[in-house]
């Protein structure tokens, strides 16, 4: 069995505003950092892990970090395959800002976003790979709320029709002879202390 323990960075300012982050490169906030803090402190009390995985955009390499710190763990992969969904053209702008620009509909206008198809299946891409590559360890992925939601959505339609992916979760998803299961989605329990 190799097993992922998939992180959402923790909060940024664009998060806390409520704006598209995409493939901008932002930086954790104070809220964020101690969220990663609190987060390295729950996986240094349960069980060991191998080795961790990134995203190569700073809010996910800022969690990486201070995860590998408190687990004296090595980042061993910067991965452009996991970082977060090309927002095109609503990257940096809010849903009234939207709104206001394109109208209600701009869902259904080309504004150079990349399709969620496509953020799946890199998202599935990396995770194969690092099954066969890591076979029976455990791996840390620190990554996105869409890029780790799509890709949950891909491998387990019937159980994720719909993800909400909140900073700093933690899902757990095991890989056992080519079969997927989610033992752990989503949790926040060490955010509530």
């Amino acid at each position: 069995m190799t097993r992922f323990g998939l992180i959402r960075h923790g909060l940024t300012e664009w998060n806390e505003l409520g704006k598209a982050q995409g493939i901008s490169d932002i930086p954790l906030n104070i809220t964020g950092l101690k969220q990663a803090q609190a987060l390295a402190d729950r996986l240094s009390l349960g069980e060991e892990w191998d080795i961790i995985a990134s995203s190569n955009l700073s809010r996910a390499k800022e969690t990486a970090h201070i995860i590998s710190e408190k687990l004296n763990l090595p980042i061993a992969i910067f991965d452009k395959r996991i970082r977060e969904i090309n927002c095109g053209l609503i990257e940096g702008t809010t849903e009234e800002e939207r709104l206001q620009v394109w109208g209600n509909n701009w869902r259904k206008l080309d504004l150079g976003m990349e399709k969620f198809v496509d953020v799946s299946k890199r998202g599935c891409e990396f995770l194969e790979e690092a099954v066969m590559t890591y076979k029976n360890k455990r791996i840390l992925v620190v990554s996105h709320g869409a890029l780790i939601g799509l890709t949950l959505r891909h491998l387990l339609p019937e159980r994720f029709p719909n993800t909400n992916m909140e900073n700093a979760s933690l899902t757990i998803l095991e890989n056992i002879e080519n079969s997927w299961d989610c033992t752990l989605y989503n949790c926040t329990s060490h955010l509530e202390a």
